[in-house]
């Protein structure tokens, strides 16, 4: 036997185990419903499977490499599942798990290259780069004595990810600064974190942008709502919106702190009874002391949507935005033994009403059911058909819609208010905004106390502006001026919420942004409608 053949007969064995817990788990459910012999339906299709691969490694005209063959037929099997269920190779499990857990080890910067350039967006709050100074904008040129120059992202993360308590030097080039300068980080965990900014907006408004579900997020939402109160909150903005979800016990958790009622927040329905749960909210971990609205937009999903339907169905809040992408599929990882895993459907979930939140899809049609939150004039369609699905009625009575997402108490469609134009600059890969709003912030930062003082009387004046136009053409980014004239004040509010940014922190640029943004008004708005559900 030669060494090619052997190679593949022990790769063959390898992953036959793989292959057939996949087929087992697929079959499975014939074993119920269609009385079928599942051992010989296994046998016959991986005899059948191991009979190609054999050909394939025999005769077909160029070498393949097994590995990939079979994560492809994984996937397959795969396939024939919902949109959900899906494969993970080993390659990016870890990743993946990473997310969940909320953490990773590494010197903790938000970057970006930049004409070639690793700069520094932002340190990670209380991270080791924090903690050595680093500043947004800073330039690093060498990492460990290697010229950084061209590095691509996947390369800053070999580099600069590592063991906690590993060291790592950094070469840094910093505006206002005339000498390179070395920094020793020691790295350490770094937090990911679901909180993505929690602000005053004004003296009884608070705001909390959750960005997922983790394994820390509870913590976060519960210390970040502390905060707030302290600082006298008395009606709160959620901000779900782009939020994809996360974990389901998270969800049922944050939903809580909204709950001073016993009461079901969420609950799911399976095949196997052991896997249905229900989730009842706890009164003392509840409060309803502050009035609530929740933003949500077609990116928001599962764990969002379970917050989005029990605040909704219990009467808690107002719901304001969009309607939500409509994922009711409970999903369970399993590790498999090469180190890769799959995540299958072992659930649907339903809000208090008994509303199911999964939206229609085809087997083996997923980019249809992905693509369609994005078609034209989405909310005016799904609004006009609203009454076609089935109904269901809150705690007060209120008159709710099942089977595709949380329809919003007050519909707001998503408009940016800016020309294409605009856009391209905002969205520039080379970040024209963020530098040189970076570099012109060294020549402000000892001119104000605080940064309510700048908020209040710093502006971008027309001198500045047609300073920030000269460096956009010294950049060589193409825009046409008169197209984006109209949208000048837009312009600087960007450039200001960045300069207070680089100045005081990521906190204060949405203290700034937040007020251009239609949605975010909308919701400011609907605080009205919370006294109605008071009533009751």
């Amino acid at each position: 036997m030669n060494i090619k053949r052997f190679s593949f007969r022990k790769s063959v064995v390898s992953t036959s185990i793989i292959i057939l817990s996949l087929i087992l788990i697929v079959f499975i459910h014939n074993t119920y419903t269609q009385k079928r012999d599942v051992n010989n339906t296994v046998k016959n299709k991986l005899n059948t499977l191991l009979s190609v691969l054999h050909y394939i490694n025999e005769d077909y005209f160029e070498t393949v490499e097994l590995d990939k063959l079979m994560d492809g037929a994984i996937r397959g099997v795969m396939d024939e599942l919902d949109p959900h269920s899906v494969y993970i190779p080993a390659e990016e499990l870890e990743e993946i798990d990473e997310q969940f857990k909320g953490e990773f080890q590494g010197i903790g910067i938000e970057f970006d290259v930049l004409n070639g350039n690793l700069t520094v967006i932002a340190p990670v709050a209380d991270s080791p780069s924090e903690r050595a100074g680093l500043l947004s904008g800073d330039q690093i040129i060498k990492i460990n004595g290697e010229d950084a120059f061209g590095i691509t992202k996947e390369g800053v993360f070999k580099a600069l990810r590592g063991k906690k308590g590993t060291k790592v030097i950094v070469t840094i080039k910093r505006t206002g600064t005339a000498e390179l300068f070395d920094v020793t980080i020691v790295r350490d965990n770094i937090p990911l974190y679901s909180v993505r900014t929690a602000i005053m907006i004004d003296s009884q408004t608070g705001y909390i942008w959750l960005t997922r579900f983790s394994e820390t997020s509870l913590d976060e939402v519960r210390s970040a709502m502390s905060e707030l109160s302290q600082k006298g909150m008395q009606r709160l903005i959620l901000d779900l919106r782009n939020n994809s979800g996360g974990l389901l016990n998270q969800a049922a958790e944050i939903t809580n702190l909204f709950i001073a009622k016993s009461d079901t927040i969420v609950y799911t329905r399976g095949k196997r009874k052991e896997l249905e749960q229900v989730f009842i909210a706890d009164p003392k971990k509840g409060s309803d002391e502050f009035s609530l609205v929740v933003l949500v937009n077609r990116g928001s999903a599962s764990a969002s949507e379970i917050v989005a339907g029990a605040v909704q169905d219990l009467d808690r809040g107002i719901i304001v935005g969009e309607t939500t992408f409509g994922k009711g599929l409970v999903q369970r990882q399993i590790a498999l033994n090469d180190g890769s895993a799959i995540r299958i459907t072992i659930a649907q979930y339903y809000t208090p009403s008994g509303r199911l939140i999964q939206r229609e899809y085809e087997l083996g049609h997923d980019y249809d059911y992905y693509s369609e939150i994005f078609i034209e004039n989405r909310e005016v369609v799904v609004d006009s058909l609203k009454k076609l699905r089935p109904k269901h009625f809150t705690r007060n009575g209120r008159i709710v819609y099942g089977g595709g997402g949380i329809t919003p108490d007050v519909l707001s469609a998503w408009e940016s208010g800016i020309s294409a134009e605009t856009q391209s600059i905002i969205t520039d890969p080379n970040r024209p905004i963020f530098n040189w709003a970076s570099k012109y912030s060294q020549s402000i930062k000892n001119d104000f106390v605080s940064f309510e003082q700048f908020n209040i009387s710093w502006v971008l004046s027309d001198e500045l502006y047609k300073e920030f136009l000269a460096f956009l053409i010294s950049e060589k980014i193409k825009f046409d001026r008169s197209a984006i004239t109209k949208d000048s004040n837009f312009i600087k509010t960007r450039i200001k919420a960045q300069v207070a940014a680089s100045l005081w922190g990521r906190d204060e640029y949405f203290k700034i942004i937040l007020p251009t943004d239609n949605q975010f008004i909308v919701a400011i708005n609907s605080f009205k409608e919370t006294v109605e559900l008071k009533k009751y």
